[in-house]
């Protein structure tokens, strides 16, 4: 089985749309890097509510937009004519991507390919490389199985490596794949892998204390 499954944005309100218009701060390293590189043609693949194809559109990339919920394209849309801004906008699933072989220089992919079980990862992993030119990078996260969500037992397992997220929010029903760092290696074993770290963010939500675990990758084609 693959499935992959998106968030439900229109369940946030506008306080916390607004921390999603904030970029990450491995984009900011991103856009030097890739521009450095002579690199053009971006994709934001699973583009939210577009926080970083705004970005790349304001340093001069070719953007192109894909998201599998069609309020996240229709508010990232809204917020490049705001801008100025003219990108390439398509609803559709990581797991077939609607672009020609080669097309892409550059993917930023945060907080989106674990949305699947674990044949729907690889399947994903396969498209990246599809869509890359040769030379071509991506820089993904992968949730990490030291994180809390891997530890709910209460929540639905659809493969060894795969939860089905319970709790109440935007994410309730969503598929989540969480990896470890064996698994991380195996995945990306027909790529360069340039950088691999395993980062750790603790948050409060509802009183409580958690930790948000992810690997964060840099591939290259």
């Amino acid at each position: 089985m693959s499935i992959s499954k998106g968030w439900q944005w229109e369940m946030l309100g506008e306080n916390q749309r607004e921390y999603w218009r904030n970029p990450s701060e491995e984009s900011y390293y991103l856009v030097n890097r890739w521009k450095m590189q002579g690199k053009e043609d971006f994709l934001d693949l699973g583009c939210g509510i577009g926080r970083h194809s705004i970005f790349f559109g304001k340093n001069g990339f070719n953007v192109r937009c894909l998201d599998i919920s069609e309020e996240a394209v229709v508010s990232t849309k809204q917020w490049a004519e705001q801008e100025g801004l003219h990108f390439d906008y398509a609803i559709g699933d990581m797991l077939k991507l609607p672009y020609e072989d080669g097309s892409v220089d550059c993917i930023m992919c945060r907080n989106v390919i674990s949305h699947s079980d674990t044949k729907g990862v690889v399947q994903t992993i396969d498209e990246i490389r599809r869509v890359l030119r040769n030379g071509g990078e991506c820089f993904l996260t992968l949730a990490s199985k030291e994180t809390w969500g891997f530890k709910q037992d209460e929540w639905p397992l659809l493969d060894k490596n795969t939860r089905v997220r319970m709790d109440n929010g935007p994410e309730h029903g969503v598929p989540h794949f969480y990896a470890d760092y064996n698994d991380a290696i195996d995945l990306f074993k027909d790529f360069e892998i340039v950088s691999i770290s395993h980062v750790e963010t603790y948050y409060k939500h509802d009183g409580k204390r958690f930790n948000s675990a992810h690997y964060h990758i840099l591939i290259k084609k």
